[in-house]
């Protein structure tokens, strides 16, 4: 008497060990994935510190311009193209 159902579970058995190993979403490729992941993650931290030293020296350049031209202002009596100077004098 032959029975088809072991033939059938051991061929679906390694069907799924075969697609667990070597398949769509396979552990080597996701050994893989995690790599290019963590790579990335460290690329994308050294991005996220450049962009913060990028900010904070515009931040800084624009509050030295705006010193500048305070002290323009205030010591030196200059005024923007657009802008009318008005003396007071007690």
């Amino acid at each position: 008497m032959f029975r088809p159902l072991p033939i059938i579970l051991i061929s679906l058995l390694v069907i799924l060990q075969a697609q667990l190993w070597f398949g769509r979403g396979s552990i080597p490729e996701v050994m893989r994935l995690s790599q290019r992941l963590e790579v990335q993650s460290q690329k994308n931290v050294q991005h996220e510190l450049a962009i913060e030293r990028m900010r904070a020296e515009l931040t800084d350049l624009q509050i030295g311009l705006e010193m500048v031209e305070d002290r323009a202002r205030n010591e030196l009596g200059m005024v923007k193209s657009n802008e009318i100077f008005v003396q007071i004098s007690k």
